[in-house]
């Protein structure tokens, strides 16, 4: 097999990985930049390849396009590694902010930005990642900002049926609370 074949079937296999459904023969034929005839030649010979060499993902056609896919006898491992629980590791940033925004929802990233008094992106977008928050809408303010509040999946994850069943914040914990942040602040702006 030549140097140019190589390369051009590296090209379709990266195409066809990457996209994850059928792309039209024309599309394929652009990017490598040959005309149709040629590109289904060249893919229709990755395809006698893929299943001579028995590997675990072929390329079927479909109506004058072709797609990258599992071969059906690799399915039931796939579902195996499918069925393990994904594990989320919630750091202590997180949790301040998913607290946050548990209890203050509908909340903009700059309020919760207030609350904590440092950039709070980073967890915010893992929080949404993990389907623990979800944006709300935006608020009627300039700039629109988004609003940010917890998902079902909170709630199943935290066991609880609504927001209601929340645990309540204790007024005198509460208060001492503002004291050590009060304090904290200060400290801060004498050194």
């Amino acid at each position: 097999m030549s140097e140019e074949i190589k390369r051009l079937e590296s090209i379709i296999e990266a195409v066809l990985f990457t996209m994850g459904e059928s792309v039209q023969v024309e599309k394929i034929a652009a990017a490598i930049e040959h005309d149709e005839e040629t590109t289904v030649k060249i893919i229709h010979n990755m395809m006698d390849r893929y299943q001579s060499e028995d590997r675990g993902v072929r390329i079927i056609e479909l109506d004058h396009a072709f797609q990258m896919c599992t071969k059906p006898e690799m399915y039931e491992y796939l579902i195996r590694v499918a069925k393990q629980p994904k594990r989320y590791i919630l750091t202590d940033v997180m949790l301040e902010t998913l607290s946050i925004i548990a209890y203050r929802q509908p909340v903009t990233r700059l309020e919760i930005e207030k609350i904590r008094g440092v950039k709070s992106d980073h967890a915010v977008n893992k929080l949404i990642e993990y389907d623990l928050v979800c944006e709300q809408g935006r608020l009627d303010a300039p700039g629109r900002p988004l609003l940010f509040g917890t998902t079902e999946e909170f709630l199943r994850r935290f066991g609880v049926q609504s927001l209601e069943d929340l645990p309540g914040i204790d007024a005198e914990k509460m208060e001492t609370l503002k004291e050590e942040a009060e304090d904290e602040v200060q400290l801060k702006l004498e050194v």
